[in-house]
Parts: structure tokens; C-alpha cells; sequence
């Protein structure tokens, strides 16, 4: 069964809709010994799962998924895995994570339906220097050529 590695630990940004990554964390595709890891880093900027506002009664942008929104925020922003396959990852990581079946197919149909435009503006990670526990914004950071992908 594939596997988160380490916790998830953010801080809020003052805009108060999104977050920063403290330390990096991995998740393994597939199985926990696959080669397929993806590693949000530390600095990476993200708003957990972009639900509309009017849903947040039903689906917050936080929850049971967190973990998962976050490896599916990277992977629209950096392109790593193509839009479909980052959708897929999101439905496999909310399953590892225990999320109800329906929360995480209507998750699942909503980005698939709704996350295109996401992903086409995608390709550069806003990024924020990250030191200790001190978050020294230094404005968005193009560094997605820091980042490799690693193959299955």
C-alpha cells in the first residue's frame, strides 16, 4: 500500500487562505516500496483543497485529506505528473489517508472536472524561504528546475 513518510507541518500565511510547508514530506506512489516518491518541499506555497466557498459546510479546504491535497497542489504546480495522473494520485493518497469513498470520488470527480485551468497555470511552484521556525517571504521563487521527477 503506498505511504506518507513523515508528518505534515505548515503555517498559516497572513492572507489567511494559504499555507506554507515547514519541512518537506514524501509520499510513496503505488506501494511504500516504490521508486515513485513524490517530496513537496519545504517553502512550497498551497491552499490545501481549492473547494468554492458556498461547499465548505460539506468539503472544507482541510480535513481527513489534507496530506493529499497537499501532494496534489504540488503536483499541479510543478507539472512533475501529467493532470490526470496527479488526479489519480490525489484519489490514491485520499484512500491511504481513510477518506469516506464518497468524499474522495466527489473530490476526485471535482478536479477532474473542475481542474484544468488549475493545472495550465501551473508549472511554476510559488515558493517561500523557509528557515527554522521563522518563514522569510521572499517573494515566488521559479526553481521547478530544483526538482526532478523520479520514475516509476
Amino acid at each position: 500500500m503506498s505511504s506518507f513518510t513523515s508528518s505534515l507541518i505548515v503555517s498559516p500565511l497572513p492572507d489567511g487562505r494559504r499555507w506554507v510547508l515547514r519541512r518537506a514530506f514524501s509520499y510513496h506512489v503505488g506501494s511504500e516500496a516504490s521508486t515513485t516518491v513524490i517530496t513537496p518541499p519545504a517553502g512550497f506555497v498551497m491552499d490545501f483543497a481549492s473547494v468554492p466557498r458556498p461547499v465548505w459546510w460539506l468539503l472544507p479546504p482541510w480535513g481527513k485529506y489534507g496530506n493529499a491535497a497537499v501532494i496534489h497542489d504540488w503536483l499541479y504546480a510543478s507539472h512533475l505528473f501529467a493532470r490526470a495522473q496527479a488526479d489519480a494520485i490525489f484519489l490514491e493518497a485520499m484512500g491511504v489517508l481513510g477518506v469516506s469513498k464518497w468524499k474522495r470520488w466527489t473530490m476526485y470527480a471535482a478536479v477532474r472536472l473542475g481542474g484544468g485551468w488549475a493545472y495550465r497555470k501551473g508549472g511554476k511552484p510559488e515558493m517561500m524561504a523557509v528557515d527554522g521556525d521563522e518563514t522569510l517571504a521572499i517573494g515566488k521563487i521559479s526553481a521547478i528546475d530544483k526538482f526532478e521527477r523520479v520514475a516509476a
